[in-house]
């Protein structure tokens, strides 16, 4: 553990969202990175006289900013030795800030704003290259955001293993590094519109949905029952500090209940609304097209009908010859 973060003064609500100079993490060199080439392909697509949505560079930015702060704010220095700080740091990574770059849809811009010519269509070729490739389809399969949500909570919490790795001189980076890009993993079935080898249907999405809330509501239980400490490396009661491990671990089984539960919330209302609608729409099409066969059914029987009447009026024309 950083010998930096031992010492650090009680915790206040300014101290931990205020800019720590008590390390910075990587995680603002890549949200600042990802704003720049953001920015840099709407201006692209703008000059060019092609639209870009609004609402996605929104989306996309405010998930840079959050990224960010994530890594350079107070908590992240006290995610060292406050449980609850470093649970905060990867919930808003993978149900705050993830869904947000998701949803700004930058494999689209991408694709978009990418020159085809010289190290653009070289550029262009690789990440075509990527999303159709077999590890690609893989990580958009069905169950997979399950599977990360019970390798991310329960494996990383419940077996102690988060202790080992923060006493890792980098392994709160590692980790961090680590939670972000399976958030981002997790969010695509979930959330993106991009172009993806295996879309996940709604009744897929409803269940991962389902199924995370359910994962995030045991890991908290298990915090705010557990009768003694959880995790060995926040083990530690300082002198002078109004919260002890006990009080911190629950702090955190109540932000599992709460602050990891509303986006996932959010998701379901989502999914349940967009299935809703998509059905509304095929039920119309459908409803159209029995229509339009109906009315041509009826214009064959009248053509028949029509067809009959003439020759029995040519056989009776006949019969009175």
């Amino acid at each position: 553990m950083n010998i930096d973060a031992q010492n650090l003064p009680a915790p206040t609500w300014p101290s931990l969202l205020s800019f720590s100079p008590n390390g910075v993490s990587v995680l603002v060199v890549i949200a600042g990175i990802g704003a720049v080439l953001y920015l840099l392909g709407v201006i692209r697509l703008r000059r060019a006289g092609r639209r870009w949505p609004i609402g996605r560079s929104i989306a996309f930015l405010l998930g840079c900013a959050l990224l960010a702060a994530t890594g350079c704010l107070g908590v992240h220095a006290y995610a060292e030795v406050l449980i609850s700080a470093l649970l905060f740091q990867q919930i808003t990574l993978m149900t705050i800030v993830a869904p947000l770059l998701v949803l700004g849809t930058p494999g689209r811009l991408l694709l978009r704003a990418t020159p085809h010519r010289r190290i653009g269509r070289t550029a262009l070729r690789l990440a075509l290259g990527g999303l159709r490739s077999p590890v690609s389809r893989v990580l958009v399969r069905p169950g997979i955001a399950i599977l990360i949500a019970i390798l991310l909570y329960p494996g990383l919490y419940l077996t102690d293993l988060v202790s080992l790795l923060v006493r890792v001189p980098v392994g709160h980076e590692v980790l961090l590094l680590a939670i972000f890009a399976l958030g981002v993993v997790a969010a695509v079935p979930l959330w993106s519109s991009d172009p993806v080898p295996r879309p996940t249907s709604f009744a897929g999405r409803l269940v991962e949905v389902v199924v995370e809330i359910q994962v995030h509501a045991v890991l908290g239980l298990v915090m705010l029952l557990s009768a003694a400490p959880l995790f060995s490396a926040y083990d530690v009661t300082r002198d002078g500090w109004a919260i002890d491990p006990m009080r911190d671990q629950i702090v955190a089984g109540t932000m599992m209940w709460t602050y990891a539960e509303l986006p996932l919330l959010i998701v379901l209302i989502v999914t349940l609304s967009r299935w809703s609608k998509r059905d509304a729409k095929l039920a119309s099409r459908r409803q159209t097209q029995d229509e339009i066969d109906l009315e041509a059914y009826n214009e064959y029987l009248a053509s028949l009908e029509g067809g009959n009447t003439k020759d029995a009026r040519r056989d009776s024309g006949r019969t009175d010859t």
